[in-house]
């Protein structure tokens, strides 16, 4: 899969996978755009959050 400069995400998955999606979407009142931004944002701070204590020990090993 090509990674382009827009902001466009584009991939395939199986009609009815695709029409199962957006019903169960639709029945949480959301969209496929709102719940993938919110999926990517919880993913992005999760590994933020992971990362931050690794960084913080390696400064206390600094000081020392």
């Amino acid at each position: 899969m090509s990674i382009g400069n827009s902001g466009r995400i584009v991939i395939e998955i199986e009609p009815e996978l695709k029409r199962e999606l957006h019903s169960v979407l639709r029945l949480e009142g959301t969209n496929l755009k709102t719940w993938f931004l919110v999926q990517v944002e919880e993913l992005l701070a999760e590994k933020v959050q992971k990362s931050l204590p690794l960084e913080h020990g390696t400064q206390d090993r600094e000081l020392q």
